[in-house]
């Protein structure tokens, strides 16, 4: 757990900004333990994040209400967020556990700082799995024929949660328009392939198909466009002409678990910012 907090902003891009934000921060008294800041020259947009000693912040009501008048001047988009609060988790899954598994390791280690509401499933494949680390267990059926009564019953146990964060955990649905909508930027999803190549549901049968040399995982936030939002994190690994389907999945598997708990991390700790369906990442 980190003992700090995360200023994040971005902007028209224009001179001033970091040394306005700079003095501030310096005239509040706060200790800068890690700073980036990033100009993109094609869109003319600013992103900045500053990482500040929790015990030199000084009343939060007050550092926003004064930081406004600062963001004001630029036109920021900007958020502060205390990072010794653990944020709260909500895990879905359907049959494959993996990630899940990766995922509670990372929790009870202490690796990941935050507070898991539960594990929901479409499947009760993993009720073991979640029994033996005492989460809740919900399983919420998506029948074929008749979707929508299920994803209603599932955007009624999530809002039951209140998450702050929804991690698709290779839960293999397409999410509903309305709960992208409801909860924009707050769903993270892994691909199993290498987007924006082999979407959809069998990105391995495709990868095999078309002889590529290098399969992958893609960490992303979800949007209406199925497999379309904005990528957090990737990476790859080398197949041959003699690996099968099976095989890959099985390679496949590994890098999904990194991926996917990289992507996560960072949005945990603030390093996302998303501007135009793409993402500046701060690591």
């Amino acid at each position: 757990m980190s003992e700090t907090f995360v200023l994040t902003l971005k902007c028209p891009d224009r001179i001033g900004i970091v040394s306005a934000v700079s003095s501030f921060l310096a005239e509040q008294g706060c200790w800068i333990t890690e700073a980036h800041h990033h100009s993109d020259d094609i869109d003319s947009v600013f992103f900045m994040r500053q990482e500040i000693r929790a015990e030199t912040m000084p009343e939060v009501s007050g550092f926003e209400a004064e930081f406004s008048t600062i963001a004001q001047r630029f036109g920021m988009e900007w958020k502060l967020t205390d990072r010794r609060r653990p944020k709260r988790v909500c895990l879905l899954v359907s049959k494959f556990d993996h990630c899940l598994a990766d995922i509670i390791y990372r929790w009870r280690n202490g690796e990941f700082h935050i507070d898991i509401t539960s594990v929901i499933s479409n499947h009760p494949d993993c009720a073991e799995l979640a029994a033996m680390h005492e989460l809740d267990y919900h399983h919420v059926p998506i029948p074929k024929e008749n979707k929508s009564a299920g994803f209603a019953e599932l955007g009624k146990v999530i809002e039951n949660q209140s998450p702050e964060v929804i991690v698709l955990a290779r839960y293999m649905q397409i999410m509903p328009p309305d709960l992208c909508a409801k909860y924009k930027e707050q769903i993270i999803n892994i691909h199993h392939g290498f987007l924006p190549s082999f979407s959809g549901a069998r990105p391995y049968h495709a990868a095999r198909d078309h002889g590529v040399k290098l399969i992958g995982a893609t960490s992303h936030y979800v949007t209406e466009e199925l497999d379309a939002g904005p990528i957090i994190e990737q990476d790859v690994i080398r197949v041959d002409h003699a690996h099968t389907v099976k095989d890959m999945v099985a390679l496949g598997r590994d890098v999904e678990r990194i991926v996917l708990s990289r992507g996560l991390r960072n949005h945990l700790e603030d390093r996302v910012i998303v501007h135009n369906n793409k993402t500046v990442v701060f690591n």
